[in-house]
């Protein structure tokens, strides 16, 4: 066995660590779960000290079957926006706002219209909205102002595993970028957000490139895990940019559709449009050379199947989705279920919507509602490519990852919804590989085609055209819920 590179992938619900060697073969993966918490309505949060000891706990079950000496990287990656604030002794000030925290909602418009008056603050003020580092920020400006002032640096999520780590306090391009505190075209912190927050010039990471080392691991951390000090720390990126890494996506340009907590869209880009739905992330692994990918998102994505399966439906996860249809999956012309049950942020940025079913008749069941919500989901994603003017019917097949690829009913779903071919990537894709793979070309391993010849297509679904016709007629109909449900609300 040769070298040995680690990617830890800082997930929502988990934290994921997957080892590769040179050949970018996996050798051994761990999973460590922790709990958010809601307070309040809206609220998400969690203490970050608790992702360092999940981290700390999978390293050392992960190591023990391993020769740690054949460690030379360390990579980390994981969920985007989410903010961590810490004191001058390196502790957090309080827990993590999460990327999926909506309580600067009524903010929200405030921010918008200040932001807009800027110089530069057009794409600022577009994008910003619940979950943004900025509106964070600007929220424990006005409600933890004691909190607020003693803020030494802030983070984003994985930036803090990293600091844990090596001691050094810095973001990459993807997370600066996505924080609407930063300037694309500049390449630089807007100063206009800076001074309106009331932030001061240290309190930022330094940026650099994705596959840039922060730092070695700091001795005692070292000792602790029982790793060498010589053990690079790599700077490491957001988890839909390392997806695509993972996917092959980086190249060719191709979309991805990742399917977890939020379903989202990526897609690297050669030549940046304007004007379209999404964020545009700046990417760079060495700080020199930038790409940009355009990230678009249905925000209740696996949340949202959760939510019926466990909440309502008693089951313990959706794993049990596929056996619920082993008789066939019942269509039905007239039942819709509209999925955004926490707000939407690309398509409608509208952090108030809420989600519904319509059509329901007495001869619905738990399997019809089921498959209802299914489609839903699928209508969604497609609503949300066309949004972001995404081209994918200029490519041969979508492909899909998370863990809805895992259910054939879902992916098959997808291909008759889009009409088009969806590949159900292998279990090895996934944020994790990607940061693992970046910890290799940090290292000076190769990168080029780093997935081309390591990720397999693990299943195919062509769209059946006895369903292809009965749902362009039922998205047709999908596309109409989000008036009809403003009308209904309106004014209340």
């Amino acid at each position: 066995m040769g070298h040995l590179f680690l990617g830890i992938d800082l997930g929502t619900s988990a934290v994921k660590l997957v080892l590769i060697d040179e050949n970018k073969r996996i050798v051994a993966s761990k999973v460590e779960q922790y709990q958010v918490a809601s307070l309040n309505q809206g609220w998400c949060e969690i203490d970050p000290t608790l992702w360092f000891e999940c981290m700390k706990a999978g390293m050392h079950k992960l190591f023990a079957e391993i020769d740690v000496n054949l460690i030379e990287g360390i990579c980390v990656t994981g969920q985007m926006h989410t903010l961590v604030t810490i004191d001058k002794e390196g502790r957090p000030l309080r827990p993590a706002i999460m990327w999926n925290d909506t309580r600067t909602k009524e903010l929200i418009p405030e921010l918008k219209g200040r932001i807009a008056e800027f110089e530069e603050g057009a794409y600022l003020a577009r994008t910003i909205s619940t979950g943004s580092p900025a509106a964070n920020l600007y929220w424990m400006s006005r409600y933890e102002k004691e909190l607020f002032d003693r803020i030494h640096k802030f983070m984003i999520g994985p930036d803090y595993l990293v600091y844990c780590l090596s001691g050094c306090c810095g973001t990459d391009y993807c997370e600066a970028s996505t924080s609407c505190l930063y300037l694309q075209e500049r390449r630089e912190w807007s100063e206009e957000m800076r001074i309106f927050i009331g932030l001061h010039k240290d309190m930022y990471p330094d940026i650099h490139g994705s596959a840039v080392a922060a730092g070695k691991i700091r001795k005692e951390m070292a000792k602790e895990l029982g790793i060498p000090e010589t053990v690079q720390i790599f700077t490491g990126t957001g988890d839909n940019p390392a997806t695509a890494i993972s996917a092959g996506c980086l190249d060719n340009g191709h979309p991805l559709i990742s399917l977890g907590t939020s379903g989202v869209m990526i897609t690297p880009v050669f030549a940046r449009k304007k004007d379209v739905k999404g964020k545009k992330i700046l990417f760079s692994l060495d700080g020199e050379q930038m790409l940009h990918f355009v990230q678009g998102a249905v925000q209740s994505n696996g949340s949202t199947v959760d939510w019926w399966f466990r909440k309502i439906l008693g089951k313990k996860d959706f794993s049990e989705i596929d056996a619920m249809f082993a008789e066939g999956r019942p269509v039905s012309e007239g039942l819709l279920f509209y999925p955004h049950l926490a707000g939407d942020k690309t398509i409608y940025a509208d952090p108030d919507i809420r989600g519904a079913f319509l059509g329901v008749s007495r001869e619905e069941s738990t399997v019809t509602m089921t498959y209802a919500v299914i489609e839903g989901l699928c209508f969604a994603m497609k609503e949300l490519a066309e949004e972001m003017k995404l081209p994918v019917a200029g490519f041969d097949s979508l492909k899909v990852i998370g863990g809805g690829a895992k259910s054939h009913v879902w992916m098959q779903t997808l291909a008759n919804v889009f009409d088009m071919r969806v590949e159900q990537m292998d279990g090895i894709t996934g944020a994790g590989y990607g940061a693992a793979l970046l910890a290799a070309y940090g290292t000076d391993h190769e990168l080029s085609g780093r997935a081309d010849r390591t990720t397999q297509i693990k299943a195919s679904f062509e769209p059946e055209k006895q369903y292809v016709a009965l749902y362009k007629k039922k998205y047709q109909m999908y596309l109409r819920i989000y008036k009809g449900l403003n009308y209904i609300y309106e004014g209340i």
